[in-house]
């Protein structure tokens, strides 16, 4: 039902913002008990969970990237985005939005969409 679908540039170049956005269909973005993550994929480090905006507009972050990371929303276009700063090619990873919540509780992914590469490099 719900789908989710990231989009942004697939090239960043070193110190440059890594600018996403995720357009939700089938759910709207302000729906009571469910909020709105960002999760990457990398060799390095694995699966991440980087940070969630929530219900009541209130945003959560990783320890090690909260000076770094900023998630909005924009329920009049049902979309949700991530900025990270200063990236550099640590920050090459696979990109995913997700839907956190609903009847199973906060740390459930049940939405995922498909990903997007970002590859930062000079």
């Amino acid at each position: 039902q719900v789908q989710l679908q990231e989009s942004g540039p697939v090239l960043v170049k070193p110190s440059q913002t890594l600018s996403l956005t995720c357009t939700v269909s089938g759910a709207a973005i302000t729906t009571n008990y469910y909020a709105w993550t960002w999760i990457r994929l990398s060799p390095g480090k694995g699966l991440e969970w980087m940070g969630v905006i929530a219900s009541d507009d209130s945003t959560y972050y990783s320890p090690s990237l909260r000076s770094r990371t900023s998630i909005s929303r924009d329920p009049s276009k049902n979309q949700f985005s991530l900025q990270l700063k200063s990236v550099t090619p640590e920050d090459t990873a696979v990109y995913y939005c997700a839907r956190e919540g609903g009847t199973a509780g906060w740390g459930y992914f049940g939405a995922w969409g498909q990903g997007t590469q970002v590859t930062v490099s000079s």
